[in-house]
């Protein structure tokens, strides 16, 4: 089992930045590929980003591929989703997601393990 835990939401202006966080604890973070998801209002949660267990490959989603990056931390077991050029559509729930194994994919079902979201306000 592994716990995650979300930080660094916000509101923020439209083409500002933000960084969230997400601190896992319990089971080896290693072991784990980790994700990204987020869930607009009254929207289907959906796939933002992944990335690999060793942190060495990433898979974004075509809307926000060149404006968010998503990297890693072993030693400090927490994941990281860089989001810089931010709209008013990026404004959401952000999940952090963990899948014990190589997939890091956009398959939200895929995830065996999720936190409970910070929230992601862009004012235009």
């Amino acid at each position: 089992q592994v716990q995650l835990v979300e930080s660094g939401g916000g509101l923020v202006q439209a083409g500002g930045s933000l960084r969230l966080s997400c601190a896992a604890s319990g089971r080896t973070f290693s072991v784990y590929a980790m994700g990204w998801f987020r869930q607009a209002q009254g929207k289907e949660r959906e796939f933002v980003a992944a990335i690999s267990r060793g942190g060495d490959n990433t898979n974004y989603a075509n809307s926000v591929k060149g404006r968010f990056t998503i990297s890693r931390d072993n030693a400090k077991n927490t994941v990281y989703l860089q989001m810089n050029s931010l709209k008013y559509e990026d404004t959401a729930v952000y999940y952090c997601a963990a899948h014990f194994g190589a997939y890091y994919g956009s398959d939200r079902n895929s995830y065996e393990h999720w936190g409970q979201g910070t929230q992601v306000t862009v004012s235009s």
